[in-house]
Order: structure tokens, then sequence, then C-alpha cells
């Protein structure tokens, strides 16, 4: 298999927990599912809606996030909050994924040095 056809579907992977990072993080203000598309977007997340939608109601689901539909404009948006648990969380995720980016950066300089101990 060449790197063109595998990246594809690791770059996937690498990024499906990363979206959960970031949606709970910007969550922290209130947000409807379109507005976190953007702000995702601009930030440099490509996450499509098909796969946000249901990742919010996921999240949810586990107590991550809050829900309540705001009605007062022509069109209502259920807009989304992150609960004292999913900041705990993404606080957690995001240490760790610190921690993992300084563990792959040593193994980079470790194996740079051509030692393989």
């Amino acid at each position: 298999m060449t790197m063109d056809a595998a990246l594809p579907g690791h770059l996937q992977e690498l990024r499906r927990g990363t979206v959960v990072v970031a949606s709970l993080t910007v969550l922290r203000s209130p947000g409807y599912g379109y507005s976190l598309l953007e702000t995702l977007s601009e930030a440099g997340f490509e996450v499509e809606a098909n796969t946000l939608y249901p990742l919010l109601r996921r999240l949810e689901g586990q107590g991550l996030l809050t829900s309540s539909w705001n009605t007062d404009e022509a069109r209502p948006r259920k807009f989304y909050t992150t609960t004292e648990q999913g900041d705990a969380l993404a606080v957690a995720l995001r240490e760790e994924w610190a921690r993992l980016d300084r563990a792959i950066t040593d193994l980079d300089d470790h194996a740079g040095t051509g030692s393989n101990q």
C-alpha cells in the first residue's frame, strides 16, 4: 500500500479524537452545530456535519455536554454547552495530548541520534 493510499485513513483516525477535544473546548461557551462547524474549520479541524451532529448527541448522552433550544429567533437552534465533567475531560485529554506530543518528539530525537538504546 502506498502512502497516498494509507494516509487518509490514518489521518481520519488521528483527527477523530481531536475533534472531541476541540468541540468540548469550544463549547465552553454555548454554541450550536453550524457555528461549531465554522469555528472548527477556521481553526483547521475539517469535520463534516454528518460526523459532528452525531458526535454532539453522543457527548450529550455521556453527560459531557448539555443542550437547550433557543426559540427567540426565527429559526430555532439547539445550543450545546460543555458540562463540568466535559470540561474536566477536555483538560485531561489536552494534558495527555501534550504528553504524547513530548513522547513522540523524544522518540524522533532519539531516532535522529542513530542510537538504539
